[in-house]
């Protein structure tokens, strides 16, 4: 559907929220994606998967777009960090959120250097989400 890398997509409409935001996950690890999917198809129409951040820098080149990427900060090839920086120089505007298993407090300042705008620890939860979305929607 958005090019070479991805590993699975699917659509969903959300009942309660004004705006269906479209998601890209990125993470290294097979659970992690299979968990932040399942919490997010709720409030998705689309949600993206890929491993590494070369992946998703490369649906962007292929003309993909997202309201919102989770981005995990450490993964082969590409981190979160690297992928944030080159998706901004790139000029993608998305919301781009961090999720990391590291220490919160001492990741923040990375992940808003990269150019994210927030940060979240792994794993997501239905409150975070709901959370990013309320604030997203208001915003829009």
């Amino acid at each position: 559907m958005f090019g070479k890398g991805a590993s699975s997509s699917k659509s969903m409409e959300i009942i309660g929220y004004e705006k269906k935001f479209s998601v890209l996950i990125v993470d290294d690890d097979p659970i992690i994606r299979k968990i932040h999917s399942a919490l997010l198809s709720k409030f998705t129409k689309e949600i993206q998967e890929v491993k590494n951040g070369k992946e998703a820098v490369d649906l962007y080149r292929s003309g993909a777009s997202f309201d919102i990427i989770f981005i995990d900060k450490e993964m082969p090839i590409m981190n979160g960090l690297e992928a944030t920086k080159e998706l901004r120089a790139m000029g993608v505007n998305s919301t781009i959120v961090g999720v990391t298993s590291c220490d919160l407090s001492s990741e923040r300042n990375d992940f808003i250097a990269a150019g994210q705008n927030q940060c979240y620890e792994k794993p997501l939860t239905i409150e975070k989400i709901k959370s990013l979305l309320s604030e997203l929607n208001k915003n829009n």
